[in-house]
C-alpha cells in the first residue's frame, strides 16, 4: 500500500501556501517517498518579489534588538527541535545522522552569529576637513540595507547554507527570498518554520519551492531585487551573471581544493584531516580535499596511512549512528563521479582503493598517478574521490596546486614557519590552513575564494557588508 503524503506549504511572503502542482522529495539512499512541495511558478515568485517590496520596508525599519530577538528566537527553536532538523537533514541530503546533526548545530551558531552582529552595523565619521573644500565640514557614513536579497542555496548544506543567507539578511534589516534546492527544500522550510514561531513579521522572509528553470529567473533578473547571493556549480553561476543585470552579486562556486603535506608534518595527524575533509557528506563539499601534495620523503608512509584509514570508512544506512558516509545526492551524480574516474583509469591512473557504485552510493576512493588531461585533476569532482600526487618540495606543490582555475581554500601541513608563510603569499585561494585539511571553516570568518572558486565573501560579517550600502552624510556648518 502506497503511503498517503500530504504535502508541505511553502512560504511565501509569511504565509503558508499550497501550489497547484507538487515535487517529490524523496530519499537518495533508497528512493523512498519522504514528502511533496509545491511547485512554484512564475507567477508566485512575481507575487512573492511584490510582496518583499513592504517586506523590505518593514525590515529596515524594524529596530536593531527586535531583529537581534527574532533572530536569536529563530535560533531557541532549532534548539528546541534540533532532532527533527537533523533527521529531515538526513533524510533528504546525503549527510549521515551524525554529520546532520553537526549542521544544526552549526546552524545555530550562524543565526546566534547574526544576531551580535546586528548591532555591529556601524560607521565612521570622516575628516572632511582633510581638504581644502572640506573645511567647514563634518559628517560621517552609515550602512544602510540594500532591499531584497535573492538566495539560491544548495544541497549539500541545505540548513546552514539557507542560515547563511537568511540571518545576515534579516540582521542587516532586508528582506530575503530562498529559493531552495530542488532535491533538499525541506530543511529550508523548516528554516522559514523557525522564524515563522520566532514573530517574524509578514513578507520579511519568504521560502520558495520550485525548480530553478521555472521561477529561477524571475528572482535573479527582477530590477526589485538588489542583490542575488548564490551557492552552487560554475555554470550556473556564469549564467546568473549574465542575467542579473546592475544588482549586487555574491557567489560562492566550488573547487577542487589542494593540500600540502611537507617531510616535517605530523603525518597521522595530516592523514586523519585529510581523509575526514575528502569523504565527509560523500565529498559533496566546496572545501572537501581533492588533490594532495605530499613531499617525495614522506609520500609511501602518508600513502599507506591515508588509504589504511579509507579502508576503515563505514559506508552505509544514513540513520545509523555508526555510518561515517552515505550516498551521493542522486544516482545520477553517483555515475558522473563513476564516469570521471572511469576516464581517468583509461588515461593511465592507478586505482589504490574504492571505485565501486551501487546505485547513489559510490565508495570512498583514492587515486594515484592521475595524468593533467583528465577532468578529475582540473574540475571539481564534488563526490568522494580524492588524487595523490608525489612532489620534490614546496615551489612544485605550490606550482601544481596553482596550476587550476579554482581557489577556495587549500591547508598545508608542516612545522616549518617559513614554509607556511610562503604557502601563505602564493597559494593562489582564499583561505589557507596551517596544520589543518582545506575543509576547515567556523561560521564566523569570511568565507570565499578567487578565480572561479566565487565572488564577494560570506560568513555573517562579511555577509552583512555585502547586503548594504554606504551612505554619505556630511553638513556644512554655519
Amino acid at each position: 500500500m502506497a503511503t498517503h503524503i500530504e504535502g508541505r506549504k511553502m512560504f511565501l511572503a509569511g504565509e503558508w501556501v499550497e501550489g497547484e502542482r507538487w515535487i517529490d522529495v524523496t530519499d537518495p539512499q533508497d528512493g523512498t517517498l519522504i514528502d511533496r512541495v509545491p511547485a512554484a511558478t512564475k507567477e508566485d515568485m512575481e507575487a512573492c518579489i511584490e510582496a518583499a517590496k513592504s517586506g523590505a520596508e518593514t525590515s529596515a525599519r524594524m529596530p536593531v534588538v527586535e531583529r537581534m530577538h527574532i533572530i536569536g528566537k529563530a535560533a531557541e527553536y532549532i534548539v528546541t527541535n534540533s532532532e527533527q532538523y537533523a533527521r529531515i537533514i538526513a533524510k533528504e541530503s546525503s549527510k549521515t545522522i551524525r554529520e546532520a546533526r553537526k549542521e544544526v548545530g552549526r546552524a545555530v551558531e550562524t543565526l546566534r552569529l547574526s544576531a551580535e552582529e546586528a548591532r555591529r552595523i556601524t560607521g565612521e565619521t570622516i575628516p572632511f576637513d582633510q581638504s581644502p573644500g572640506g573645511i567647514g565640514k563634518v559628517g560621517y557614513y552609515r550602512r544602510f540595507p540594500l532591499g531584497i536579497i535573492g538566495a539560491i542555496t544548495p544541497f549539500n548544506d541545505p540548513l546552514n547554507l539557507v542560515a547563511h543567507k537568511v540571518g545576515p539578511a534579516i540582521a542587516s534589516g532586508n528582506a530575503i527570498i530562498v529559493k531552495p534546492a530542488t532535491v533538499t527544500p525541506l530543511s529550508a522550510l523548516l528554516m522559514a518554520q523557525a522564524f515563522a514561531h520566532a514573530g517574524l513579521p509578514e513578507k520579511i522572509l519568504s521560502v520558495i519551492t520550485g525548480r530553478g528553470g521555472e521561477i529561477g529567473d524571475v528572482l535573479v533578473e527582477h530590477p526589485a531585487v538588489r542583490m542575488i547571493s548564490f551557492t552552487g556549480g560554475v555554470e550556473t553561476g556564469l549564467a546568473i551573471t549574465k542575467k542579473a543585470g546592475l544588482k549586487k552579486v555574491g557567489m560562492e562556486l566550488g573547487s577542487n581544493s589542494p593540500v600540502i603535506v611537507l617531510q616535517d608534518a605530523d603525518l597521522d595527524d595530516a592523514a586523519a584531516s585529510c581523509v575526514s575533509g575528502a569523504f565527509w557528506a560523500a565529498g559533496q563539499n566546496c572545501l572537501g580535499v581533492q588533490r594532495v601534495y605530499i613531499e617525495e620523503n614522506v609520500y609511501d608512509t602518508f600513502k599507506t596511512q591515508f588509504i589504511e584509514r579509507t579502508e576503515r570508512y563505514i559506508v552505509g544506512d544514513k540513520q545509523s549512528e555508526i555510518t561515517d558516509m552515505g550516498p551521493l545526492i542522486t544516482e545520477k551524480e553517483a555515475k558522473r563521479v563513476e564516469a570521471l574516474v572511469e576516464e581517468a583509469l583509461a588515461k593511465g591512473a592507478t586505482l589504490e582503493i574504492g571505485g565501486e557504485r551501487d546505485g547513489a552510493f559510490y565508495s570512498p576512493t583514492v587515486l594515484t598517478d592521475v595524468p593533467e588531461g583528465c577532468a578529475l585533476a582540473t574540475e571539481e569532482i564534488f563526490g568522494p574521490v580524492v588524487l595523490l600526487y608525489r612532489v620534490a618540495g614546496l615551489d612544485k606543490a605550490i606550482e601544481q596546486a596553482n596550476a587550476v582555475d579554482y581557489g577556495l581554500q587549500a591547508g598545508i601541513f608542516t612545522k616549518n614557519l617559513d614554509h607556511a608563510h610562503r604557502a601563505i603569499e602564493e597559494l593562489e585561494v582564499g583561505g589557507v590552513m596551517i596544520n589543518d585539511s582545506s575543509d576547515f571553516r567556523i561560521d564566523a570568518m569570511p568565507f570565499g575564494g578567487v578565480k572561479q572558486s566565487g565572488l564577494g565573501r560570506e560568513g555573517v560579517k562579511f555577509a552583512i557588508q555585502e547586503m548594504t550600502d554606504t551612505k554619505v552624510i556630511c553638513f556644512k556648518l554655519g
